[in-house]
């Protein structure tokens, strides 16, 4: 038979992973293959139980409703046919860790799931610690938690936002009853099968009532209602975290919109069920809501103040969390080749299709650039003389460390640049603390982890948390922590060639500073009457002039560029 992909909730999606090997023997809404879009990724479970005899795809293939992933031999079949090589296995190879025939019959397997549907009843009033399921990934970060002590929770109800690099996975309660203890924090790191929560179970069997409903790689608008019936037979796609309930409530679905529909309102909102379905409950447009969290993720506090917002303000325009437009026309028809030429086409990168919509946003900002020249030469020397000692403690010590240094002290000594303007343009909203952002360059693109209080912070320790957080980057190991709260940024080119270039302000940041290669230039000095060698660092200050305003920048880029001449002025 033909295992289907079913509605994704999107036109097609890409093949990250195939979860099966031909001859593998699998259960009914065992996962089959992992599909991702820009934002997501979701679990597709096989339809039925049987053997794998064809696998249909590949990974990186594009597929969309209805296309067939791969061909299954019914249970029953495969059964006959591993009775009858079971013998002849057994003696050609008694060793062997783990076989098709190893794998849990659908029957064990409705067995198993029926027995754990009736655990709730059977261990009421009994407080037991449940485990994570398998996420998908060999470890994820705890988001968020939805959930707190002394509250009663229903089966397969979000208590817990787990994310890894690209995706998010609600994880569902696995029973019903009151939450005794909380095993995990909001930051820390979680791997599959981890002891996570601690629930005292109730008597009722609340999974029949609860309004679970499956992931999907991306959620549309309100379509009309649907039989629970059909949506048992389609097989819901399902996200990292494995939670199966075929009581899916298919009346709270969302449908699709119409490609002008979708071209006229973008939809493509980043938010997980649990807060759907609470901006339903609101009466909240999800698309007008600001996410505060990774790639622009909408919570459940920012539901919350944007109710409020919209409650203390006076027919406030509403604020989209949607995807800027560049307002660019659509490319011309390069089909002809003997007017454009032959022409390939090549996928951007994961991490560049999500940095489009914020590098949009700078089509709204009115932003200058200003240059300045920074002599390095004897901060240079003091570099020199300070490395080597560096290097034996293992930490990498570059002129970037000092830019970053004066870079915050002259934030703390002007505040306007450390700030954020208001959405109704009425007041600028400054920063108590300077959290730096630096831009690092990856094999998938740029990307701007955080030095957090770097105003406490000496030259050392920024060292060392610049070299950790570039390798963290690199190795696509940054939390979401590690990528939030920036009231700053650096871009530094470092000796990539260049004598100067106009970095781009990151949104809502009122500046940005740049830094080009050093190099040896002619300067006059003036005591001597002779032009002598000095080391030039060149600065490019970005800004925006709704905050910032001309004068102003050129003295704070000055002020940089003297800090950087003389790091004992920050010792003052």
């Amino acid at each position: 038979m033909d295992i289907k992909a079913p509605d994704l909730g999107v036109d097609s999606a890409e093949v990250s992973e195939i979860m099966v090997e031909v001859g593998d023997v699998i259960a009914k809404d065992d996962n089959i293959v992992l599909l991702e879009s820009d934002k997501a990724s979701v679990e597709v479970p096989s339809s039925a139980a049987g053997k794998v005899t064809k696998i249909s795809v590949a990974i990186g293939d594009q597929v969309s409703e209805g296309m067939v992933l791969i061909e299954l031999e019914s249970a029953d079949d495969s059964a006959e046919s591993n009775d009858d090589n079971t013998a002849e296995d057994q003696d050609a190879n008694s060793t062997d860790d783990v076989k098709p025939e190893s794998k849990p019959e659908p029957a064990a397997t409705e067995s198993k799931q029926s027995e754990s549907a009736a655990k709730p009843a059977a261990n009421a009033g009994k407080a037991t610690t449940h485990a994570l399921p398998d996420l998908g990934v060999d470890e994820a970060q705890v988001s968020e938690i939805m959930v707190s002590v002394g509250d009663t929770v229903s089966a397969e109800q979000s208590i817990l936002l787990i994310e890894s690099d690209k995706a998010s996975v609600e994880v569902p309660a696995p029973v019903a009853g009151k939450i005794e203890k909380i095993l995990v924090e909001a930051g820390d790191m979680v791997a599959n099968g981890q002891d996570f929560i601690v629930i005292m179970a109730s008597g009722a069997d609340d999974a029949t009532d609860s309004e679970y409903e499956a992931p999907k790689l991306q959620e549309s608008a309100p379509a009309k209602t649907e039989d629970k019936s059909a949506a048992k037979t389609t097989g819901e796609p399902k996200q990292a975290a494995k939670t199966t309930n075929t009581n899916t409530a298919a009346s709270k679905t969302e449908g699709k919109l119409t490609e002008a529909q979708v071209n006229e309102k973008l939809v493509d909102v980043y938010a997980g069920p649990a807060v759907r379905k609470l901006a339903r409950q609101l009466g909240v447009d999800i698309t007008q809501v600001n996410g505060s969290a990774l790639n622009d993720r909408i919570l459940k506090e920012d539901l919350f103040a944007h109710v409020k917002n919209s409650l203390t303000k006076q027919k406030a325009a509403p604020v989209s969390s949607n995807p800027v437009s560049s307002g660019l026309p659509k490319l011309p028809d390069m089909s002809n080749a003997e007017i454009w030429g032959e022409t390939e086409t090549q996928d951007l990168s994961r991490l560049q299709k999500v940095s489009i919509p914020q590098l949009n946003y700078n089509t709204l900002l009115p932003q200058v650039t200003q240059f300045d020249l920074s002599d390095i030469t004897e901060t240079e020397k003091l570099r020199g003389e300070l490395k080597g000692g560096m290097k034996a403690e293992g930490v990498g010590f570059t002129i970037l460390a000092f830019v970053v240094k004066a870079t915050a002290y002259a934030l703390t000594q002007h505040p306007r640049f450390n700030s954020h303007l208001s959405d109704d343009n009425t007041q600028v909203i400054l920063r108590k603390s300077v959290n730096m952002g630096i831009a690092v360059a990856t094999d998938d693109g740029l990307i701007v982890p955080v030095i957090k209080n770097v105003q406490d912070k000496g030259l050392k320790q920024i060292a060392i948390e610049i070299g950790e957080l570039a390798v963290k980057a690199r190795d696509k190991k940054l939390s979401t922590k590690d990528l939030q709260g920036a009231s700053f940024t650096i871009s530094s080119q470092g000796n990539l060639g260049g004598t100067a270039f106009t970095p781009l302000v990151n949104w809502p940041q009122v500046g940005i500073l740049g830094v080009s290669e050093a190099s040896m230039q002619p300067r006059w000095n003036a005591k001597k009457q002779s032009f002598e060698p000095r080391l030039m660092l060149p600065l490019s200050l970005s800004y925006d002039h709704r905050v910032i305003n001309g004068a102003d920048a050129a003295v704070f880029t000055r002020y940089i560029a003297t800090l950087l001449a003389d790091p004992r002025r920050i010792l003052i």
